[in-house]
């Protein structure tokens, strides 16, 4: 398949030209979001009067961390939640004062 430029879409790896691309699932090494979720909860915990989150790094990692640690074992999963959610309500007091 050819655009306008010539350019053949199956060389941009957008599987544009396979119909069953849609069926294609990538899954996140767990490692990696493990390295990806600790260096999120590090920084919670760094997390000082003096050393603040801004709102938007809050309301980021506040999302994106649980939506991160579902790729791994349910039971991991939920301990690094309850960890980070309980840094979480340490820093909405810290944000508050």
């Amino acid at each position: 398949m050819n655009d306008l430029f010539g350019s053949d879409s199956r060389q941009l790896g957008l599987g544009l030209d396979n119909p069953n691309a849609s069926e294609v699932r990538i899954e996140p090494d767990p490692d990696e979001v493990r390295e990806d979720a600790a260096a999120i909860l590090a920084s919670a915990r760094a997390v000082t009067a003096e050393n603040m989150w801004d709102r938007r790094t809050y309301r980021y990692n506040k999302v994106v961390f649980p939506q991160m640690t579902r790729w791994l074992p349910d039971d991991e999963r939920d301990q690094l939640c309850f960890e980070f959610f309980k840094e979480l309500e340490r820093i909405e007091l810290l944000m508050a004062a």
